[in-house]
C-alpha cells in the first residue's frame, strides 16, 4: 500500500480560471483553487483551500494566499485599476501571473499558456529555495 504524505501547495488558481484550477488539481498535488475540498494526487494529500468560497473578494483572499507564499494565477484584466485589490497585492507581497490574452479564454488555451510559462515558474521557485522571494511580483501573459 502506498503511503500518502502531505502535499506542498505552491500555486493558487483564481476563481476566474475555475476550469483550469479543477483540471490542474487532478494532475498536480501542488495546486489549489477557491473551494477546493482537497484531495490526493500522486500519493500527496492536498488540504482544503483556505479560500472556501469562489465569490470571496480579491482584497480578502489575496492576503490569505500571499501569506502562504503561493503563486497566484489569475485572468483578472482589471486588478491593476482597482485600488483595494492592488493595495492587497502590494501590502502582502503577492506573486501573480495574469493571463490577460484574449486567446486565454477557454480552459484549453489557459492550459496552453500555463504550460508555456511553466519553466519560468519552476526556475523562479528553484532560485528562491521553493518559495518566491519577498515583495510583490507581477507577470502578464498576453
Amino acid at each position: 500500500m502506498t503511503r500518502v504524505r502531505p502535499a506542498d501547495v505552491r500555486f493558487y488558481v483564481d476563481a476566474d480560471l475555475a476550469g483550469l484550477g479543477k483540471l490542474l488539481v487532478r494532475l498536480r498535488p501542488d495546486v489549489t483553487y477557491p473551494g477546493d475540498p482537497g484531495g490526493v494526487v500522486h500519493a500527496r494529500q492536498r488540504p482544503p483551500c483556505p479560500v472556501a468560497m469562489p465569490a470571496t473578494l480579491d482584497d480578502v483572499w489575496i492576503p490569505l494566499v500571499a501569506a502562504q507564499g503561493w503563486l497566484i494565477i489569475t485572468r483578472d484584466r482589471h486588478i491593476q485599476s482597482r485600488p483595494a485589490e492592488l493595495a492587497a497585492v502590494r501590502e502582502h507581497g503577492a506573486k501573480m501571473v495574469n493571463l490577460t490574452s484574449d486567446a486565454a479564454g477557454s480552459t484549453w488555451e489557459q492550459l496552453r499558456v500555463a504550460l508555456s510559462i511553466n519553466g519560468q515558474l519552476l526556475n523562479a521557485r528553484r532560485a528562491s529555495q521553493g518559495r518566491l522571494s519577498t515583495g510583490p511580483r507581477w507577470l502578464e501573459c498576453r
